[in-house]
């Protein structure tokens, strides 16, 4: 009996706790996010945000830099939307496979210039730009054009950038990072991509 005491005692302190920053938490903002790290899961969480944009009847924009030549469910899933839905591969594959740096930075500036008229549209309640901390990674586009640009967007757009590597200055400015960590992956043991896992 009394582990059930304490148990309540605890968790009405909890309660009371988070009701108060609750309380407290009253701006409306659109939100910075960036999903980085090594570890899986970091398209599929913002992708996972897209889909709750949508089911508010908002318009989501993304713009995938690195993994332009890979077809994926996710966006044959994504397009079914309609004109809520902008959805842009403008790489040409991942950086080990194409192996040119010219090409690779002349797509990813293309992309960037695309992104920045969705940075500019409120219509747009939240743009993703897939694999972007690779693209800054690489110097294909400069951080110090991209903050500008983020800073001064519409006040209720929400911008999520996800790939391993994020900057420490964008990780700054963020609202909100979250580092996904490698704890095991199949592929380590030989075990091939996987529809509805990876694709």
């Amino acid at each position: 009996m009394t582990d059930h005491v304490e148990h309540k005692a605890r968790m009405e302190r909890l309660k009371a706790s988070v009701d108060r920053r609750i309380a407290e938490a009253q701006q409306e903002k659109g939100l910075l996010i960036v999903y980085t790290g090594a570890g899986k899961g970091k398209t599929t969480a913002a992708l996972g945000m897209a889909l709750r944009c949508i089911g508010h009847g908002w318009k989501v924009a993304v713009v995938q830099f690195i993994k332009g030549a890979i077809d994926t469910a996710e966006e044959r899933t994504l397009k079914t939307f309609g004109d809520q839905v902008t959805f842009l591969r403008m790489g040409e594959g991942y950086t080990w496979e194409t192996q040119d740096q010219v090409r690779d930075t002349k797509f990813a500036r293309q992309a960037w210039q695309t992104t920045c008229e969705f940075l500019q549209d409120p219509s747009y309640v939240m743009i993703i730009l897939d694999e972007f901390n690779i693209a800054l990674q690489h110097g294909y586009v400069r951080l110090e054009e991209v903050l500008p640009v983020l800073r001064d967007r519409p006040a209720m757009q929400h911008v999520v950038i996800t790939g391993r590597g994020g900057p420490a200055a964008l990780l700054e400015v963020a609202d909100l990072v979250t580092e996904m960590k490698q704890v095991k992956h199949p592929f380590r043991k030989g075990i091939k991509a996987q529809p509805g896992v990876e694709f």
